[in-house]
């Protein structure tokens, strides 16, 4: 089995754009929310840089998707999430890595696979008391992406 230097880079870690594909249309003004930004409430850069940390030890420990990651820089995957998630949440990093549908492709990931690392990731943001609306939020976000990943049926 390839490794997957990112199957989360689209998980969750859970429907992000990245340099390569067209970012969402803005929503209407009236449909903005008030309120601080998602990577506001998440605690910035450095709150999102210590929940990858946590989610790729509990995605290494994980039967049931850490072969998918055999022989991948975790390093290099953590930077990747880390700009990912925080483009994704609306801050100011940009992802810079391949689109999801390129990066997966091939790779015979099901949906059970990508429902594990769902789980592991909030199992993270649960151990950071990540609240019930940022979590639900970003996870909804990165949820986008099943599309794009899973495609074993």
């Amino acid at each position: 089995m390839r490794p997957i230097a990112a199957l989360l880079v689209g998980a969750t870690l859970v429907g992000v754009a990245c340099r390569h594909a067209a970012p969402p249309p803005p929503a209407p003004a009236a449909s903005v929310p008030a309120g601080p930004s998602l990577y506001t409430r998440l605690g910035g850069v450095d709150a999102i840089r210590a929940v990858v940390g946590d989610f790729l030890g509990r995605v290494a420990a994980d039967q049931r998707v850490n072969a998918f990651f055999r022989g991948v820089d975790t390093g290099e995957l953590a930077a990747k999430l880390t700009d990912q998630i925080c483009q994704a949440a609306g801050g100011p990093c940009r992802y810079a890595g391949r689109p999801m549908r390129q990066v997966h492709a091939g790779m015979g990931i099901s949906d059970a696979d990508f429902d594990a690392l769902v789980s592991d990731l909030a199992a993270a943001l649960g151990h950071f008391n990540v609240g019930p609306q940022e979590k639900g939020d970003l996870l909804g976000v990165l949820g986008g992406l099943r599309g794009q990943i899973v495609t074993k049926r």
